[in-house]
This record gives structure tokens, C-alpha cells and sequence, in this order.
């Protein structure tokens, strides 16, 4: 494996390029690697395509300026557009790997948006897969766990692609290559990276599993792990799939905020799927990042046949009745009022909006807050045989644009209340699709598009690469 010469690399000729690309480059071996074979690879067969590296600095040590600077200079010599940003900041005293990872998502997608690019490229190797895995099956068979695991999700790994708040698709096409070879080619090409000493530090889950993994003949372990993860990674769509086959033909969305399920859904035949299903839409119903627990879900699921029940599960209100299941937000924390600003996602669930026109000057005395139990009784109902109380409670946790403590309107339903004054037309909420609308991994496709659907939602963007499927690559041994 050369610059010149990249067969190892193929998922480079699979991706589409047209719109350019950002790399994340923090000057590890395996992003450094990343960084010049993409290069190469463009040279040869997109030279126009436009390419931008960014270091995000986490100022956690420092060396990273420095750091980034060497990345700089490196880019400059090959011809190379760099960026560096900082995340600057609190930083929090625990957690603190996943929120360095938020922010450096965040970072590397506002470079993006900044140049007009929406793909963004990672050094994701076979390692950091197998790594994924084997942390992640540990959690699952560790001291105490009694739930049953949802193996097909949680053992797939990292997704071949992840699209990010519904706009930049994250690309990871050195999931098959193991960091030795990246680090060979590095050496023959005469380029060093730098070591983080943090991917050494055995105080975080992932350095530790890293030393147990390279300890002594990995290649079995790691093997075993990339097996087990696209064996996992086709289950985990074909589920998705499923679900959202009975997503398309048995959930309806009667009202604002208010999802129907037939009857039948209860006595679905594939009861795996059908949990799963219901575990999307109660999240998406209710907004959460995350689904619902498994054992919770199927407990709910195998009360549906035994009658009429009310309950609430992922801040989801589930009221099962002879005319269909209906899942409405709970009226319990909701967010709280707060002055309107653009590109915000409210309760996880509403992605508000502000024009581009000079009107959107003028709503700063306006607020978010929800239509409440009061107003949405005096809603025109239009339920098509819903039950007009289904229809209020759900009406009642929507978003309205309030201004001195009056209320014109619901956000993204037309025109206000008889009485109201007229909707600012530079204000607009669109749904967000709940626990996919700002990590959506490539695996779940299927089940984001039918939801997508369902909740009138943007449908999700292409994926930027042919004959995608969620197998993932092979990895070598």
C-alpha cells in the first residue's frame, strides 16, 4: 500500500466526492494516514474536489497547540487547505471522552457547514472497530446486567457512515485496515505522526480494552470481534427494515404531536420487530436521544393484548384503547419558555428556524413555550375519529410562539387561534426526528425514513456512497 497504489482502500472510489470533503486530521497516525491517501486518491481522480483538513484543539493538554501546528505545517507542504478549532469552554470533570467527542463533532461539521462542504471524513480504523466492539460486549455481559441486551444494535459497532444533525454525513472508510498498516505506509512515506498520550491512559475504557487487545497475537481477538460486528451489523438492519415496514403500514399521525398504531400492531407475528418499532416511536414521540430499555418495552408491548391501558414510558404517554394504540408527549418537563433563536432543536423534537428576511429582525420579545392544556382545548379538533381528548393532551405539549404573554400560535400548524394575532413568517419548526435526529447511523436507515415519513419530516439525506449495505468491510487479520 502506497500513496500511488491503494487497493486496500477501495471504499475511497465508492464515495461521492462532488461536494467535497473535510478531514478530520488530529495529527495521530491514523488520521495523518487518512488525510494523504484521501489527497492522492483526489489527485488522481477528482483534482477539483475540495478539500479542507481540520485539527480540532480540545485544550485538555498543552501540547495540542503545538500539535496542530505540526498538522498545519504538514498540510501546507502537500497543498492542503487547513483549519484549526478550539473547544473552548467548561469542560466537565466526568464523561469527559463523550463530550470531547460532542464537540468535536460540532467543530468539525460548523467547518463544514462554514465551507460549503457536507461530507466529513474520519480515521476510524479495524482496530478502533474491534475496540468498539469488545467494549461494548463487555458492558453487556458485565456484573448485574439482567435485561435482555439488544445485541444486533449495540454489537455492530461503528456505521460505515453516520449523517449528523440531519445535514453532514461522517464517513469512516478505514474501518477495514488495521493502524499497523497505516503506520508502515507513514514510515515509507517519511511522515510522523504525533502520540496522544491520553490513547495510553488506562483511567478511560477504550485505552484499557486497546492494552488487553494488543497483548500478545491479537489477530484472533480481532478476527473474532470484526466477525461478530458484521454479523451484527446485517441483523441490526434487517430489523430495521422490518420495523419499518410495520411503521409504514400500521402508525397514522392523527393530529399534531399524536401517532396512532392499528390495533393490529399488538398482535404483529414478529414480535422483535414490532418492540423495536415501538421502542422508535416512543422515543421519537417523546424526543429522547435514546431509546426506551428493552425489558421496559416488551413488558408494555405484552400488556397491549390484555386490554385497555394507560402508561408512560421515555416521556411518551401510551394509551392503548379498542380504536388504536396512541403515543402523545407527556406534559411533564417540558421546556421551560425561552426566547427564540434559529437552528435550535426544542424538547428534541422540533428543530425551530428564523428567516433569512429583515421581519426576523423583529421577534426578539417573541418565546417558545408549550400551547398548554388550556389553549388546546379551544383547538378546532379534527382528530378523523380520534378521541378529542387524545387530541388536546397531545396539542397541549406542541410548541407555540408566544409574545407578552399571548399566544399566536402553534409552530409549524398554519394559522393561529381565532384571535390571534398573525404567525411571523421568518419563525418555523420542523420535526426532528427522535433518537436519529443528530447521530443516525447508516444502519438504521430504513426505520429514520419511515419515521421521517410518518412525522412529516425531511426525508434523510442520500448516503454519500454506492452500494452501501451495513455490512461492514473486511477486515483483515
Amino acid at each position: 500500500m502506497t500513496l500511488d497504489s491503494e487497493p486496500d482502500l477501495s471504499d475511497f472510489s465508492r464515495i461521492d466526492f462532488s461536494n467535497g470533503a473535510v478531514a478530520a486530521v488530529s495529527g495521530g497516525s491514523d488520521s495523518t494516514a487518512l488525510l494523504l491517501l484521501l489527497k492522492a486518491h483526489l489527485d488522481r481522480n477528482a483534482p477539483a474536489t475540495k478539500l479542507l483538513a481540520v485539527t480540532i484543539d480540545h485544550q485538555l493538554r498543552p501540547q495540542a497547540a503545538a500539535e496542530a501546528q505540526a498538522v498545519a505545517r504538514l498540510c501546507a507542504a502537500r497543498g492542503i487547505a487547513h483549519r484549526v478549532l478550539a473547544w473552548s469552554g467548561h469542560k466537565p470533570s466526568t464523561g469527559l471522552p463523550a463530550a470531547a467527542r460532542e464537540a468535536r463533532y460540532r467543530l468539525l461539521a460548523e467547518a463544514a457547514e462554514a465551507a460549503g462542504i457536507g461530507l466529513i471524513l474520519t480515521g476510524h480504523t479495524a482496530d478502533d472497530q474491534a475496540e468498539t466492539v469488545l467494549m461494548r460486549q463487555a458492558r453487556d455481559d458485565g456484573p448485574g446486567e439482567e435485561r435482555p441486551r439488544d445485541e444486533a444494535r449495540g454489537l455492530a459497532g461503528m456505521a460505515p457512515a453516520t449523517l449528523y444533525e440531519w445535514r453532514h454525513w461522517i464517513v469512516r472508510p478505514l474501518l477495514r485496515v488495521r493502524r499497523a498498516e497505516l503506520r508502515e505506509l507513514l514510515r515509507r512515506e517519511q511522515v510522523a505522526w504525533i502520540e496522544d498520550p491520553t490513547n495510553a491512559d488506562t483511567a478511560f475504557e477504550r485505552p484499557r480494552v486497546r492494552a488487553a487487545l494488543v497483548e500478545g497475537d491479537d489477530a484472533p481477538r480481532m478476527a473474532e470481534a470484526m466477525a461478530l460486528a458484521r454479523k451484527a451489523a446485517v441483523e441490526r438492519e434487517q430489523l430495521g427494515h422490518r420495523a419499518a415496514m410495520l411503521i409504514r403500514s400500521l402508525a397514522s399521525r392523527p393530529a399534531a404531536g399524536l401517532v396512532r398504531l392499528d390495533r393490529d400492531f399488538a398482535t404483529a407475528a414478529d414480535s422483535r420487530s414490532a418492540i423495536y418499532a415501538l421502542r422508535i416511536l416512543l422515543a421519537a414521540t417523546g424526543g429522547t436521544a435514546f431509546l426506551p430499555d428493552q425489558a421496559r418495552s416488551e413488558a408494555l408491548f405484552g400488556r397491549f393484548r390484555t386490554g385497555p391501558l394507560c402508561a408512560t414510558l421515555s416521556r411518551t404517554v401510551v394509551d392503548a384503547r379498542r380504536t388504536g394504540i396512541f403515543l402523545h408527549r407527556e406534559l411533564r418537563d417540558l421546556p421551560p419558555a425561552v426566547a427564540v433563536s434559529g437552528n435550535a432543536l426544542w424538547d428534541g423534537r422540533r428543530r425551530i428556524t428564523l428567516g433569512d428576511s429583515p421581519g426576523a429582525l423583529l421577534i426578539a420579545p417573541l418565546l417558545i413555550a408549550p400551547l398548554g392544556a388550556a389553549l388546546a382545548a379551544k383547538r378546532a379538533i379534527e382528530g378523523h375519529g380520534t378521541p378529542a381528548s387524545l387530541v388536546r393532551a397531545a396539542l397541549a405539549a406542541e410548541p407555540a410562539l408566544w409574545r407578552d404573554g399571548e399566544c399566536l400560535g402553534l409552530l409549524g400548524e398554519g394559522p393561529g387561534l381565532p384571535g390571534e394575532g398573525p404567525m411571523p413568517a421568518a419563525v418555523a419548526a420542523y420535526p426532528a426526528v427522535a433518537p436519529f435526529a443528530r447521530f443516525l447511523p447508516s444502519f438504521d436507515l430504513a426505520p429514520a425514513d419511515a419515521v421521517a415519513a410518518l412525522l412529516g419530516a425531511a426525508p434523510v439525506p442520500a448516503v454519500p456512497f454506492g452500494g452501501h449495505n451495513a455490512g461492514l468491510p473486511r477486515a483483515k487479520a
